[in-house]
């Protein structure tokens, strides 16, 4: 099945590396098409999010209902959601990609691959001082992080001894959130992915200087582990159409958004690309714009979804209350793009009074909107969804962004932060040293923060404004070519809660 889809959408058999019957890898020789680009983002989930990869799926099968040629480019799933409170990543109901457990569990590798090739970056490192040092690195400067896939809260703060006499703290962060998952992200083709990788920042010498991977001599190692990750993965959903799955990282304390190449390749072998970027839009929705269409990425509209729940959750109950949160991320978008769309992920227990108060608060924003079923109903739930999606695309959307790439480091914090509504920005010292050491470097910045609010405290629901804001920690990822500003009280490797999923799960539920 997944072979003759691919036939039809030009994947000719030698560009095909099957991983048995239903998984396959894809060589990044693109087609003759140009698709449209379309990017589902949404307001601030509850904390068991508001179904984005559902209705990704869903507009796709629709759209391939209609006649016409939709790839899903989907993020992959990381085994810490998987096994602690949200679970998997392959949609719902009716709207799933197949074969779930495999795509949940180990799929075809992407996530160890990558693990282990951050975690060869660190032996590296260490190997080198065991045997004497001779970059005469800062043993206290170094800022590159071991990693793993899975919520493991032990690990967050680790010594290691490196022999005898030599210790040195260590820092693991969940492999969605390494520098190495965003470099595989962005890279455009294998002759960026080995510059970026060569070129991470690890650590200063005893002189002040910055010392790069390029500098350890394994470059090439990481780039061979690295090899058949770097390939898009194609999957089919639950109704038989074609979802490229590939890259993984988290939007909250990474880019969120599936890698440049899975689009790229999507873009020129189909009609329509639909893609999710993670969590809401100030927080994927808003890297996707920042960082990828920066790098010449196309977007031709964006989907924002909408749950009656969600605005609930915001309003305290109060749908009126909490359709503030709707009301940000509508100003938040059209501050970036220029083509939206408001969709309504609709439930059985939504009350169509909701339902109705939704839709007249949007059009009053001079925005279309619109309803989808496709968790309880597949794609006959989300058949008007696409003929708007379609529509819509009739029109030409414009891009901007909130600052210039020459603006120095203070100037791009302080214009994002005063957007997302904060009155007053307080910094760390570390914070600080770390802007004004930085602060000439022409990267875009990269947001981490709860995403369960605007601002930096989870508490914050709705549309919080004149709120102070904290800068804890700032990072340079020079290979991923962005700098990352942590807020608030962010953890980079979350913890296992006391009712994680990975204690109810059953063996026989993972033999079919």
């Amino acid at each position: 099945m997944l072979k003759d889809v691919l036939k039809k959408y030009g994947f000719k058999e030698e560009d095909i590396f099957f991983y048995g019957q239903d998984k396959a890898k894809l060589s990044l020789k693109k087609k003759e098409e140009k698709g449209k680009l379309i990017l589902m983002t949404s307001i601030n989930p509850t904390p068991y999010g508001e179904g984005k990869t559902t209705m990704s799926i869903g507009l796709t099968d629709a759209i391939c209902a209609l006649g016409k040629k939709s790839i899903a480019v989907l993020r992959e799933p990381s085994l810490g959601p998987v096994f602690g409170r949200k679970g998997g990543a392959c949609g719902g109901g009716e709207s799933i990609i197949e074969p779930v457990n495999a795509i949940n569990l180990h799929f075809t590798g992407d996530l160890h691959a990558i693990t282990c090739a951050n975690n060869l970056i660190s032996a590296a490192i260490d190997n080198h001082l065991y045997y004497g040092n001779d970059l005469e690195i800062d043993i206290d400067s170094i800022v590159f992080e071991r990693c793993i896939d899975l919520n493991d809260r032990s690990l967050r703060e680790v010594e290691i001894s490196i022999k005898k006499d030599l210790k040195r703290k260590e820092h693991f962060v969940i492999t969605a959130a390494s520098e190495l998952m965003a470099i595989l992200c962005l890279s455009k083709n294998e002759e960026d992915l080995y510059r970026r990788v060569g070129n991470i920042y690890i650590a200063k010498n005893k002189k002040g200087e910055r010392i790069y991977v390029k500098d350890l001599h394994c470059t090439d190692a990481i780039c061979i582990l690295l090899k058949d990750a770097f390939l898009p993965n194609a999957v089919l959903t639950h109704e038989g159409n074609l979802v490229l799955v590939h890259g993984g990282p988290f939007a909250n304390v990474a880019h969120g958004c599936s890698s440049y190449v899975s689009l790229d390749l999507a873009l020129s072998a189909s009609d329509y690309v639909v893609t999710e970027a993670g969590f809401g839009s100030d927080l994927g929705g808003f890297k996707f714009v920042d960082l990828l269409t920066r790098k010449g990425l196309p977007l031709d509209l964006v989907v924002v979804n909408v749950t009656v729940r969600a605005l609930k959750y915001n309003g305290e109950g109060d749908l009126k209350k909490g359709i503030c949160n709707l009301d940000f991320h509508l100003k938040n978008m059209k501050t970036l793009c220029s083509n939206i769309l408001v969709v309504l992920n609709q439930f059985d227990d939504d009350l169509e009074e909701d339902i109705s108060y939704i839709e007249t608060y949007v059009s009053k924003q001079d925005i279309p909107f619109t309803t989808s079923t496709s968790f309880k109903d597949g794609s006959k739930g989300a058949i008007e969804f696409g003929k708007k999606v379609i529509a819509c695309l009739n029109e030409k959307n414009e891009t901007d962004y909130l600052y210039f790439l020459e603006d120095s480091l203070a100037t791009k914090i302080e214009t994002v932060l005063h957007h997302l509504g904060a009155s007053k920005i307080e910094y760390t010292e570390k914070a600080q040293k770390k802007i004004e050491e930085l602060s000439q470097i022409p990267y875009p910045i990269c947001i981490a923060k709860t995403p369960m609010s605007i601002s930096d405290d989870e508490k914050k629901l709705g549309y919080p404004k004149d709120y102070t804001v904290t800068v804890r920690d700032v990072k340079l990822c020079n290979g991923a070519e962005f700098i990352v500003i942590y807020l608030g009280s962010i953890l980079t490797l979350p913890g296992l809660t006391k009712d994680a999923r990975l204690y109810s799960m059953k063996i026989e539920d993972y033999q079919k």
